[in-house]
């Protein structure tokens, strides 16, 4: 009788090892990472922007010009924000104005590379809100995306001069991560260098 009860206890114990374990890491990513997605590391900051040439935009053009997409070789000597987006992302639609306004920003060449998104929805996305973008790249099937560190879009990145990637803001811009966190850092890269 003595070892049906010593057992039982045993069996209950094991059981329950993978959920203690399971709650342990847990805690340590939410501390460690905290609930902030912006505050994801990436292992590009300080690197060079990735070499990664995407089409453009089929039928996108502003006054009768067509916009380029992405050549690695823009980023030098210019301060660029390149922004990750698409027309069906939902933070993406509640950027887009304060991109436009950031685009009208003379020191700085705003890149947009459009994500595994539908061509004619993605014009329309431009045309609704005023295109922002000097250059805009098409990443039809997710991978310059992937050399590009993204978790998920929308996500922004701050490229230097140098064509380094300085800074990199996951999730959508807003009135208070632009004034606190993302002109600071595009401040810094335009006085690096300069």
């Amino acid at each position: 009788m003595s070892d049906v009860t010593t057992t039982a206890p045993k069996r209950r114990w094991v059981l329950a090892l993978p959920l203690v374990i399971f709650a342990a890491l847990a805690a340590l990513f939410w501390f460690r990472l905290g609930a902030d997605p912006q505050r994801l590391p990436s292992a590009l900051i300080g690197r060079q922007a990735p070499q990664t040439v995407l089409p453009a935009l089929q039928g996108l053009n502003e006054k009768g010009v067509a916009i380029p997409g992405l050549d690695p070789v823009a980023f030098m000597g210019k301060v660029s924000v390149v922004n990750v987006w698409a027309s069906w992302c939902v933070p993406c639609h509640d950027e887009a104005p304060i991109l436009t306004e950031l685009g009208k920003d003379t020191r700085l060449q705003l890149v947009g590379i459009n994500y595994k998104d539908n061509a004619d929805n993605a014009r329309r996305f431009l045309g609704r809100y005023g295109n922002p973008f000097g250059i805009v790249g098409v990443d039809s099937n997710g991978r310059g995306s992937i050399e590009w560190g993204v978790y998920g879009v929308p996500e922004t990145f701050v490229v230097g001069r140098d064509g380094k990637i300085a800074y990199k803001l996951v999730g959508g811009i807003n009135q208070d991560n632009l004034g606190k966190v993302l002109m600071p850092e595009i401040e810094k890269a335009l006085k690096a260098g300069s």
